[in-house]
């Protein structure tokens, strides 16, 4: 594929592309030739009532937070639309995520402990703002080349639901991400799973900044006795598809109707008719600090106006077209037919099939870490699963989700437990499903005896 004529707003868009709930996410070259990344959105979800504007008005907040300092969030360049597609172009990377890091081989615990830390304490700084992210998973954590874990998607799946997640939904997701990692580290790092673990029912019981301290109080449980970013930072490296020298910088397009959605002018506003508004908190010399792609837009809109009174010229509309054309060639080669927004439309819903769980045969010894597995076999749709994992022993409700993929049917969610002191006891663990429904449960037994 010619790439080099796949270009929005002057990103110019590669081949590497995956499907997620929200439309198709591209990894991209910036105008000035840095990494960058480009969303199509599903065209049948922001078609939707109100969802563009709720989008747009999610990145107006995003920008803000980052014009004020926070640091933990990917940087969104712009939102544009071209027709009947919407576009969010972001100013970094949005990849490798967590999830591609993971895929390619095991994860450091030093390493898995920076992406707890960095992770939890963006979103103690957006709930600190107002704000919540509303979608932390593996496949929204991004992993730079210096090993850093930022998140992208802020408030994305809120502003297309029309909802906002409290920041309880977060730390259940943060404590999610915590088990997941610790099951990662498990055999070859026991200390460090249970480090993780601790912190995961710290987050849903006293909070994320507790949970943070956690996962920082006790480095003689990681490997090296420290917080790494190293080898996360040299797989980042290693999976990503830019793992090559740089781009050239290349001249943008005029690119005809192409335009922003975040600064528009009202109708009739000249050059002189005082500031444009960049959203709430954004002065105008700070949006004339912003983003490439936004003076791209100006200087393109000021080309297309200065000819015949504002109406585009023949070469114009025809390079609108062919830029339009070259877009909606991309997404049928690259996508296929993007995923569509489960609940809002006629495509299958995820569903359970059945669930199980397994305990160890063997009588467990004094002061055990035992691993009980459970298995969740959905009907391979994409979604989420609420699920909690209860043991007889004490009161304690472990609650979770799952968030689910296309491409897969079966999923494991182990639960560690810890038993200490000198008894005989049978421990039962139950794995409850509690949505999508109806309720299912499944538990299993072993015995310690010390």
């Amino acid at each position: 594929m010619d790439t080099s004529r796949n270009d929005i707003a002057g990103f110019r868009l590669t081949e590497n592309t995956w499907i997620t709930e929200l439309g198709n996410w591209i990894d991209a070259i910036s105008p000035d030739g840095r990494r960058a990344g480009a969303l199509l959105f599903d065209q049948r979800i922001i078609a939707l009532p109100g969802v563009r504007d709720r989008v747009v008005a999610t990145v107006l907040t995003d920008q803000r937070l980052v014009l004020g300092g926070l640091t933990g969030l990917i940087p969104v360049a712009d939102v544009v639309a071209a027709g009947e597609q919407v576009w969010l172009l972001t100013a970094q990377a949005v990849s490798p995520t967590l999830t591609d890091v993971m895929s390619s081989g095991p994860i450091d615990a030093s390493g898995a402990a920076s992406v707890l830390a960095d992770t939890a304490q963006t979103l103690i700084a957006l709930h600190a703002a107002g704000v919540t992210h509303g979608s932390v998973h593996p496949g929204s954590v991004v992993i730079t080349a210096e090993g850093a874990a930022l998140l992208s998607e802020r408030g994305l799946a809120d502003a297309i639901r029309g909802q906002v997640s409290r920041p309880e939904r977060d730390a259940t997701a943060w404590a999610s991400l915590a088990r997941g990692l610790g099951a990662a580290v498990m055999r070859g790092a026991p200390r460090a799973a249970q480090l993780f673990e601790r912190a995961a029912v710290t987050a849903t019981t006293h909070g994320l900044s507790t949970a943070r301290a956690v996962v920082l109080s006790e480095p003689t449980a990681l490997p090296g006795g420290r917080i790494s970013q190293e080898r996360l930072a040299q797989a980042a490296r290693g999976r990503s598809a830019f793992a090559h020298p740089p781009v050239e910088p290349q001249q943008p397009l005029d690119e005809g109707d192409i335009v922003t959605l975040l600064a528009v002018p009202s109708p009739g506003a000249g050059a002189g008719s005082g500031p444009v508004q960049f959203g709430p908190g954004v002065s105008t010399e700070e949006a004339q600090r912003g983003t490439t792609a936004e003076r791209i837009w100006r200087e393109g809109r000021g080309t297309v106006q200065s000819r015949g009174g504002g109406k585009p010229d023949r070469a114009a509309r025809a390079r609108r077209r062919k830029t339009i054309l070259a877009a909606a060639l991309f997404a049928i080669v690259m996508g296929g037919a993007i995923l569509a927004w489960f609940k809002l439309s006629g495509a299958p819903e995820l569903a359970v099939k059945s669930i199980n769980v397994v305990a160890p045969k063997k009588t467990q010894g004094c002061d055990s870490a035992v691993v009980v597995t459970g298995t969740i076999v959905t009907n391979g749709e994409a979604g989420e699963i609420s699920y909690e994992w209860r043991k007889n022993l004490d009161k304690e409700v472990v609650k979770q989700t799952l968030r689910t993929t296309a491409d897969q049917t079966s999923y494991t969610v182990p639960l560690r437990w810890t038993l200490k002191g000198r008894s005989t006891v049978k421990a039962t663990a139950t794995l409850r499903v509690l949505s999508p429904g109806p309720t299912r449960t499944d538990k299993a037994s072993f015995t310690y005896k010390c």
